[in-house]
């Protein structure tokens, strides 16, 4: 027995770094994340970055940040040696005050193990730069080398995963590793906008930001220039602070979503992170505006004392832990919901562009001429007979039959009026945001006039929302009617998940579902909310347990309650084929202006378009 005892080894300092390189350095774009925080916690206000073969071959990041001197060099590469951390008055190294991207001195020695690495430095102070290169975990140098700017650092990574060929087979295409690189290049950028970026494959620059203030016009200059002008011109400013936390940033309008979550920016002190809370509280916040296939463009900043995260839960910092979530989750909640409200009636300008787009896409060739010096070929025009009476309707100024064209509603005379029995001039509608009603179209359409435009508005969708919006006010004064069960419904979910669902037992209550625990992993349910009718209980509280478990709210029950809310405002609301008069129209259009939300319908779609006057002329080419 002896001879097969395996006494305890101590690993090699290589094999140690490569053991390491497994959890920091995972693939080209885990590499530069890593360097480039690097050069943001050394000051640096310019970083570019530069690869090629989705970064297997080269990457090189430079820097105008304080630098390094020769004799800091031989430490940067040594493993837990860092700048970042230092000891307090009495000794002690406290690793829940982290204040900067980087702490664990891990990046660069884990880097040196698995590729060829050459860090070139300068301070300000020194006559020389000073290089130091690590190559497959063999050191060599510092030495001196050419000065390259005022102040900053080089870094040069060649042959990544050289050193262990199995992690280089295990890397994806090159256009899925660029890809990757790009989208945390991207991130870094939106949480620092004050160090302006750029970043080159081989010879062609796919992102170059420039510098800007770090407030949030700064944020909102970085973020548009990164998502694209859409995203600036569609986005609602938020700033919300309680008991010490910040949230700042800007959230998307809900008609302009996207069908994937990968469009929503989170950082907590800084620092990019994607954590599973802050997406649940972004569903949560959204979830009365879209359907569920829907998400909303967000980028958020949350800041807050640096005790109260703990950023050390993962190697690559990408997960943070809070010391209150359930704080952190209410914020966010709450700060978009009311910066949603606050938004009223509007909706993204990207509705009005998708339908101009389709209207200039689906023009008939034939329908303009570019030569304005001769006749236009068009499709033959037919003057109406003066008796044409598929048009009497609109002489007359109001229809009453559904003609030819559509129109079934009076069309208003534009401007003031003025009424000779009171004496008074009635106020121009069109100054309202949503104008002044003109006609409808097909018994489905409002066409309004504005000062500048045209608005059109599914009068269908948009009552919807009102008589939506109506019923959860009235269900917020007079809460939600519980239906008492003759014999509770015992439900058998397994301790864990039965423990989740009762520490929210009065959230739960609150919406009409009233639970206890009977015996050990089982749930007695002897409430129902009355809205939801007969119901499965337990395919409920089994979502319930996996909403909890995912996301740390009750979305299942939420969601039952504006899906049938959703129903009966479907069904309650103004159908389409209902033909409106003038005064109807105008009272949904003030309906739509005084009631938050009512730019778009309950699945998120809009519930209006607006087209400017320059962009019709542009249609017709006076412009």
């Amino acid at each position: 027995m002896a001879e097969n005892f395996i006494s305890i080894r101590r690993l090699p300092s290589e094999t140690v770094n490569r053991i390491a390189a497994g959890e920091v350095v995972e693939r080209p774009a885990s590499v530069i994340k890593e360097l480039v925080e690097n050069a943001i916690d050394a000051g640096a206000t310019q970083v570019d970055i530069r690869y090629e073969d989705g970064g297997r071959a080269v990457i090189t990041i430079t820097d105008d940040g304080k630098g390094m001197n020769r004799e800091e060099l031989p430490i940067a590469i040594e493993r837990h040696a860092t700048s970042k951390l230092s000891p307090n008055e009495i000794g002690e190294w406290d690793l829940l005050n982290i204040d900067s991207m980087g702490f664990r001195g891990e990046a660069l020695p884990s880097i040196g193990s698995v590729s060829r690495l050459t860090i070139t430095s300068q301070t300000e102070s020194d006559d020389s730069a000073w290089e130091i290169s690590v190559e497959g975990g063999a050191e060599s140098g510092p030495r001196p080398a050419p000065r390259f700017g005022i102040h900053g650092t080089r870094v040069d990574v060649r042959d990544l995963f050289y050193a262990t060929p199995a992690r280089l087979k295990f890397l994806k295409s090159e256009r899925s590793e660029s890809l990757a690189i790009s989208d945390i290049v991207k991130r870094l950028a939106m949480a620092n906008p004050s160090v302006g970026i750029t970043l080159s494959s081989g010879s062609r620059t796919t992102l170059k930001v420039a510098r800007q203030s770090d407030d949030q016009e700064g944020r909102l200059a970085r973020l548009a220039s990164i998502l694209g002008a859409d995203f600036g011109q569609n986005a609602i400013e938020i700033d919300k602070e309680r008991e010490g936390i910040h949230l700042t940033g800007f959230a998307g309008l809900p008609t302009y979503s996207r069908g994937n979550s990968q469009h929503q920016y989170l950082f907590v002190n800084g620092r990019p992170v994607r954590d599973k809370l802050l997406h649940g509280a972004l569903r949560g916040a959204y979830q009365d505006f879209l359907a569920r296939d829907r998400h909303p463009v967000v980028a958020l900043y949350i800041d807050l004392p640096s005790d109260h995260v703990d950023v050390n839960v993962h190697p690559a910092k990408t997960e943070v832990r809070f010391r209150n979530p359930g704080l952190v989750r209410g914020l966010i909640v709450s700060a978009l919901r009311h910066s949603l409200a606050a938004a009223g009636h509007r909706a993204s300008t990207t509705v009005s562009d998708y339908a101009l787009g389709k209207i200039q896409a689906e023009q008939p060739q034939y329908a303009f001429q570019q030569n304005y010096n001769r006749p236009a070929y068009a499709v033959p025009y037919r003057a109406p007979h003066q008796h044409d009476p598929a048009l009497q309707p609109l002489v007359d100024g109001i229809a009453t039959t559904t003609n030819d064209y559509g129109f079934s509603a009076k069309v208003e005379e534009s401007g003031e009026s003025y009424n000779p029995q009171t004496g008074e001039v009635a106020p121009d509608l069109t100054l309202n945001p949503l104008g002044a009603a003109r006609a409808q179209l097909h018994e489905t359409y409002v066409v309004a006039q504005t000062q500048d435009g045209i608005v059109i508005v599914d009068q269908h969708a948009a009552h919807e929302r009102l008589v939506y919006e109506r019923m959860k006010v009235a269900m917020a004064d007079k809460g939600v009617e519980r239906q008492a069960l003759l014999i509770p419904d015992i439900v058998d979910l397994g301790e864990t998940d039965a423990a989740r669902i009762l520490a929210r037992a009065e959230e739960l209550a609150e919406m009409g579902l009233v639970i206890e625990p009977f015996g050990a992993g089982a749930i007695a349910v002897r409430e129902t909310p009355a809205l939801l009718g007969e119901m499965n209980v337990q395919s409920l509280l089994r979502d319930l347990a996996d909403d909890i478990s995912e996301y740390d709210e009750a979305l299942s029950l939420k969601e039952r309650f504006e899906h049938v809310c959703g129903t009966m405002a479907c069904h309650g609301s103004v159908r389409s084929g209902r033909r409106l008069n003038g005064a109807e129209m105008n009272a949904l259009l003030r309906d739509m202006e005084a009631t938050p939300h009512s730019g778009q319908c309950n699945h998120g779609r809009p519930t209006y378009v607006e087209l400017k006057l320059a962009d019709i002329e542009r249609l017709f080419g006076r412009r």
